[in-house]
C-alpha cells in the first residue's frame, strides 16, 4: 500500500540545496512508494504549523528538510500530539546537530534512501512549559551567539558565521549569572557561564561536547559552565577540542529527568540553536517520544 508523505522544507537553508535537488528527491521517495507533497515554509513558526496540520492530515511520514531549526520547528508541531507520524530528517543546514547524532548523511539522496528504508528509532524529546527540543536547551551569553548569527550570513559562511558573532561579544561571554538548579537528588546553586541541558552527544557542531548522552535513555545530560576568565575559557575551549573538558574544574556534569531552574536574573533561552524566550522552571525529558528514521539503532 502506498503511503503518504509531507516534506516541510526551508528553502534558505544551506544555500538553497533543497530546491536544486528537489525533482531527484521526489523521484528517489517515489521509488520507495511514498507519494510526496511539499510545503516551503515563509515565516519563524510557520513549519510548526506546517507539521501538526500534516499529522492531523493523516500524512504516514512528515520529513524535515533544512538546519536544526526547520527540524526544531516540525519537532515542536509533532510532539503534542497524541498521534505522530515517523519523522524524516534531510539535513540541509549549518550544523545539522539531530541528523549527526542520528548518523543521516548530508547527501540528500542517501537521506531518501534511509526514509525509504522505513528503518526507524524512537527518541527523547525534551520539554520546558510548551516548548520541545531533540538536541540542547542552553542559556548564557554565548547562547545567544547562534541565533543572533544572521540567516543570510549563516547561509554564505557556514559555521564561520557563528564564530564570526562570538568574537564580537567576547567581552558579555564572561560576563557570569546566579543560578538555582534543583533535582531529586542534588542542588546548585553558584555564578556560572553557561547552563547547557542537552539530549544529544552532537550540540553546534561539537560531536565531543557530552560524549556520555543518549538519545534513547530518558535522561537530561546537564553541563555547567563555572565563572572563569578569558585564559580559563580558552582553556576550556581546547579541553573541548580534545574531549577531556568533563575533568575540567570550570565544569560541573550531571544526569537527571527533571530539573527545576530558577535564575536570579532574565536568562535568555536557546533551543535547537533558536529563540526560546525567557529560561525559568522545570526542564523534563518525555523517554522514547518520537519515531525517527536513521540508518542503525541509536548507540550502536
Amino acid at each position: 500500500m502506498r503511503k503518504r508523505a509531507r516534506i516541510i522544507y526551508n528553502r534558505t537553508a544551506g544555500r538553497e540545496i533543497f530546491q536544486r535537488h528537489l525533482s531527484r528527491i521526489l523521484d528517489r521517495l517515489e521509488h520507495f512508494g511514498l507519494e510526496t507533497s511539499c510545503h516551503s515554509t515563509r515565516f519563524p513558526g510557520d513549519a510548526v504549523d506546517a507539521a501538526e496540520q500534516a499529522a492531523k492530515s493523516g500524512f504516514d511520514v512528515v520529513i524535515a528538510a533544512g538546519g536544526d531549526g526547520t527540524v526544531h520547528e516540525v519537532v515542536n508541531g509533532l510532539s503534542p500530539l497524541k498521534q505522530r507520524p515517523p519523522l524524516g530528517i534531510l539535513p540541509c543546514g549549518t550544523s545539522n546537530d539531530l541528523a549527526r547524532a542520528l548518523s543521516i548523511p548530508r547527501d540528500l539522496l542517501k537521506a531518501c534512501d534511509i526514509i525509504g528504508s522505513r528503518e526507524t528509532s524512537w527518541i527523547d524529546v525534551g520539554n520546558i512549559a510548551d516548548q520541545y527540543f531533540v538536541n540542547a536547551a542552553a542559556a548564557g551569553v554565548v547562547t545567544e551567539v547562534s541565533y543572533e548569527a544572521p540567516s543570510r550570513l549563516k547561509a554564505l559562511l557556514g559555521q564561520i558565521a557563528y564564530y564570526a558573532k562570538g568574537m564580537e561579544k567576547i567581552g558579555e561571554l564572561l560576563r557570569p549569572f546566579r543560578v538555582h538548579l534543583q533535582t531529586s537528588d542534588r542542588v546548585v546553586e553558584e555564578e556560572i557561564l553557561l547552563l547547557l541541558m542537552a539530549n544529544s552527544c552532537s550540540i553546534g557542531g561539537f560531536d565531543k561536547l557530552l560524549p556520555q548522552a543518549r538519545m534513547n535513555d530518558g535522561l537530561l545530560d546537564v553541563l555547567v559552565v563555572r565563572k572563569g576568565g578569558l585564559s580559563d575559557l580558552v582553556h576550556l575551549v581546547r579541553a573541548v577540542l580534545r574531549g577531556e573538558h568533563l575533568e575540567d574544574e570550570h565544569i560541573l556534569y550531571f544526569q537527571t529527568n527533571k530539573l527545576l531552574v530558577t535564575p536570579e536574573e532574565t536568562m535568555k533561552l536557546n533551543l535547537d540553536g533558536e529563540w526560546g524566550g525567557s529560561l525559568s522552571g522545570q526542564v523534563s525529558m518525555l523517554g522514547g517520544h518520537l519515531e525517527v528514521f536513521c540508518p542503525k539503532p541509536i548507540g550502536e
